[in-house]
């Protein structure tokens, strides 16, 4: 059997593309070295509590496109991400928002809240922001920034905030409003069922073949299709041959608990340096779960070594540099896509990979 596509990886870009180039009259084999498919938003059943692998998996997009596109195989529910954070038994409103400030400063309008941000930042004296830490203090002042932000980004990072770039924390929400909600998307929940029945959908009547290793048995692979799609690691499709590129790996903590309700929100954040974890999940509160157990996840942050699960990228200058060098020898293989956040070495999110994998479907297809 000859294919006109052999699509490596059943994560979300690998079968967003599978999709698209069936729909398109394409042949398609989607391999995958796991014994499963959906990639890092795997989920599994357990205790009929649909329970996030590989890590918290929450949709959000203000693309439209996007989510009229993912919403054909998935019904969502109206979950809202509202994380707690918790200092050393301190609990703060995650995002942070009149909440948090009240609870850190006693203050009770947004103006004494914008006013005490304003005042803390002239203390320190940053104008223009050069590393992370200088950042997040002129977002949100050095309270929050020592008891909230300082912690969990060198447990999430293994390094000093003065060593991370800014950019990284560009992204921190920060609200002078009640308003609960991390994320400000238009569109946001979590397929109902979980993750793994969205991605069976998308790939459904395509033909998946697990626990195949391309990399291992690439040239024979490569000879039943006419191209490649290729979602792994970049550095690695290359064996390494100018270095490895760093990633942060996660490793998890799982277990059940013979209780209903565990810490009663989906996700707390614990941001002194002490707690060698970053964060608990309570799986069930994804769904509004009414099962009489739980399960819970610690969330352990790592450097990444050859192995592991990479998870996050580090993109800082020496790994931005490398993956240039990478991408050069990946634009001269004509016959292969590379693709999705191993493929790409970017921070994405889920609706950004489904945008990718979209666009280039439009190109290729």
């Amino acid at each position: 059997m000859r294919y006109d596509y052999l699509v490596v990886g059943a994560g979300l870009y690998g079968a967003v593309f599978a999709r698209e180039a069936t729909k398109a009259g394409k042949s398609v084999l989607v391999i995958d070295k796991r014994p499963n498919i959906a990639g890092n938003v795997y989920t599994e059943e357990v205790e009929g509590i649909n329970v996030h692998v590989y890590g918290a998996h929450i949709f959000h997009t203000n693309n439209k496109k996007v989510w009229d596109y993912i919403t054909q195989y998935a019904e969502f529910n109206r979950f809202t991400n509202s994380p707690v954070a918790n200092y050393k038994g301190e609990l703060f409103s995650l995002p942070f928002n009149m909440y948090t400030f009240n609870k850190m400063w006693g203050v009770v309008t947004p103006q004494e809240a914008a006013a005490k941000i304003e005042e803390q930042k002239k203390e320190a004296g940053i104008t223009e922001p050069k590393n992370l830490e200088e950042q997040a203090i002129s977002l949100v002042g050095r309270d929050i920034f020592e008891k909230l932000v300082k912690g969990y980004t060198e447990k999430q990072w293994g390094r000093d905030c003065k060593d991370l770039p800014a950019f990284i924390i560009k992204r921190l929400p920060v609200r002078l409003t009640f308003d609960n909600n991390y994320f400000n998307a238009l569109y946001q929940g979590i397929p109902m069922g979980g993750y793994t029945k969205m991605v069976a959908n998308l790939l459904d009547g395509i033909e998946v073949r697990l626990n195949v290793d391309y990399l291992q048995n690439k040239a024979e692979l490569d000879a039943i299709a006419d191209k490649v799609v290729y979602t792994g690691a970049i550095d690695a499709y290359f064996d390494y041959q100018l270095g490895t590129l760093e990633y942060r790996s996660v490793r998890f903590e799982t277990e059940v608990l013979d209780m209903p309700n565990f810490q009663g929100n989906a996700a707390v954040n614990y941001t002194d340096r002490e707690t060698p974890w970053t964060r608990i999940i309570e799986h069930k509160w994804f769904e509004f779960g009414t099962q009489p157990k739980t399960v819970i996840s610690r969330e352990y942050s790592s450097e990444w070594k050859p192995g592991d699960e990479p998870y996050y990228p580090v993109n800082d200058e020496r790994n931005g540099a490398l993956y240039q060098k990478y991408k050069a020898l990946a634009d001269k293989e004509e016959k292969v896509i590379f693709g999705g956040r191993l493929g790409e070495y970017k921070y994405y999110d889920m609706d950004a990979v489904i945008a990718s994998a979209l666009d280039m479907c439009e190109r290729e297809l």
